[in-house]
């Protein structure tokens, strides 16, 4: 049997690891519990979530911790490893989603510590590596595996950070706690929880079925160490009869010794929450509103998607996403581009897709074409670059519907955003997160204004626009505005408040379903 697989490449140059650290470590000050799961997408970041939320509404200071994600959506911090600027600002760092939306939980701000090695896929076998909200360069994953027993002590320092401010650190695994292939490079797993002597609970999923033999597995993998460390297990997105699966629980319990901990049912208001990472966009689609139809193609590498979580949850928006292989639909009123973490190669398959062909052809027939930060990049006339820091250099022309052009180089631009636009006349909140640079007369006609200053481009009919904003639609008014202009229906819709409910909807859940004093007695 032989097996296509990518060549072998050239490991990068090791990098000076050089974040402050604490020396001596800060003492402990309340409890943690490390949650750990049988597979990727069992539910580990939204049950942290909403642990988060019950145990704060209890009157506690709680911290979410995930020592690595590896997510394209990513969020903002209030706080980086950098000096203060020339003008005595605040460097920002970037964390997973998932953690930002823990934190937000929690009633905290993002951190660097919450998150402190995030990976940003840029190809099939490598990606951009973010240590402490600073990209270190990218990696391929089979050198990874080489700089990740340089990153450890950076992650036992930021932990610790985040143990000693709080009453309760809930940490997260990443992916199967029993990857045994991993061990010896391991720096988010069963190596954490033993460096910093933390008590595992096993997380599994009943959704997708197996569950008993993933416990199970689970266990037959795990050293006697590792299982003496594991206190038990909880079952997630849980449908149906408890009863008629209670004797697979008692099964797992007597083989393994772990008892069982609680059952959580499935969440029905999860899509009301950001999604962790793009195998959210390999689920089934949900059918949308109904009225002002929004074609979304499912650029590579699409990035901080949850832009369009606010548009999705208008009844007067019917928002498609197009995989590739489907046409971008005639009936489009607006098509949409997303943020991408690799412009060229998203610019290669829209064409390959030949999504190209149908957005000018949409352009053509009146219809309207919308950019955000990568998305706003490719409706240039060409985006350059020259250092090859997304890839290989080079130079990949635009869509050509905006008199712009963009190289992809310097410091990356983090800064949160929140402002009045002078253009609407909304209030506009969001976030900048790119590394290109972008120029041309395009920008004498800007989408925004945002306190005087001028943001992305318009074209002269004002049907094409894009700006490097993420999270602009979240802000209820312009919203609002927006979808006038495009010709659809608003609603009352107050998206913080649905994000709120959401996680309150949770805690509530949460604290039906499982014995929190349980889970928290646990803990230490």
């Amino acid at each position: 049997m032989t097996f296509d697989l990518p060549p072998d490449d050239a490991p990068p140059p090791m990098p000076v690891i050089d974040v402050p650290m604490l020396d001596p470590a800060p003492p402990r000050r309340g409890r943690s519990l490390m949650i750990q799961g049988t597979s990727s997408d069992v539910g580990k970041s939204l049950l942290v979530a909403g642990l988060a939320r019950a145990y704060a509404r209890r009157g506690l200071k709680v911290a979410p911790f995930k020592a690595q994600n590896m997510s394209n959506n990513a969020a903002v911090t209030v706080d980086s490893d950098l000096p203060p600027g020339p003008g005595g600002d605040t460097p920002r760092g970037e964390i997973g989603r998932a953690q930002a939306l823990q934190a937000r939980a929690a009633g905290l701000r993002p951190s660097i510590h919450m998150n402190p090695v995030l990976l940003k896929p840029q190809a099939m076998v490598g990606s951009q590596v973010v240590l402490r909200g600073r990209a270190l360069g990218n990696w391929p994953a089979r050198h990874y595996h080489n700089l990740k027993p340089l990153l450890l002590p950076a992650v036992l320092d930021s932990y610790r950070r985040m143990a000693a401010e709080a009453d309760l650190v809930l940490v997260e695994g990443a992916g199967a706690g029993t990857e045994t292939w991993l061990r010896h490079c391991d720096i988010t797993n069963m190596r954490l929880a033993e460096e910093a002597d933390l008590p595992v609970v096993l997380l599994t999923d009943n959704d997708r079925g197996g569950a008993m033999a993933a416990v199970v597995g689970s266990w037959l993998l795990h050293t006697e160490d590792e299982r003496a460390r594991i206190k038990g297990f909880l079952v997630n997105k849980f449908r149906g009869y408890f009863s008629l699966y209670e004797p697979a629980c008692r099964t797992i319990t007597e083989t393994t010794g772990w008892p069982l901990l609680g059952v959580a049912r499935w969440f029905d208001l999860a899509a009301n929450l950001p999604a962790e990472d793009a195998l959210a966009l390999e689920r089934p689609q949900t059918p949308g509103g109904a009225g002002l139809v929004i074609a979304v193609p499912q650029i590579a590498r699409a990035a901080n998607f949850d832009d369009l979580d606010p548009l999705s949850s208008e009844s007067g928006v019917d928002l498609r996403w197009i995989r590739p292989g489907q046409p971008i639909p005639a009936e489009a009123d607006v098509v949409l581009l997303t943020g991408s973490k690799t412009t060229r190669p998203a610019l290669e398959a829209l064409r390959a897709a030949g999504w190209d062909v149908d957005i000018l052809a949409h352009v053509r027939r009146g219809g309207r074409v919308v950019g955000i930060c990568a998305g706003f990049q490719m409706l240039g006339r060409a985006v350059r670059d020259p250092d090859g820091i997304e890839g290989p250099a080079g130079e990949t022309p635009g869509l050509g519907l905006l008199d712009i052009e963009t190289t992809i180089g310097g410091d990356k631009r983090l800064v949160e955003i929140d402002a009045e636009d002078a253009l609407s006349g909304a209030r506009v909140t969001g976030y900048e997160m790119h590394m290109g640079r972008t120029g041309g007369a395009g920008l004498n006609r800007p989408w925004l204004r945002l306190n005087g200053v001028a943001e992305g481009a318009v074209s002269a009919d004002g049907r094409v626009m894009g700006a490097y904003l993420h999270g602009l639609f979240g802000a209820d008014g312009f919203r609002r505005h927006w979808l006038t202009a495009m010709g659809g229906r608003v609603s009352g819709l107050d998206y913080e408040a649905q994000v709120e409910g959401a996680l309150d909807a949770l805690a509530d859940q949460l604290e039906h379903d499982l014995d929190l004093d349980a889970l928290l007695a646990l803990a230490r």
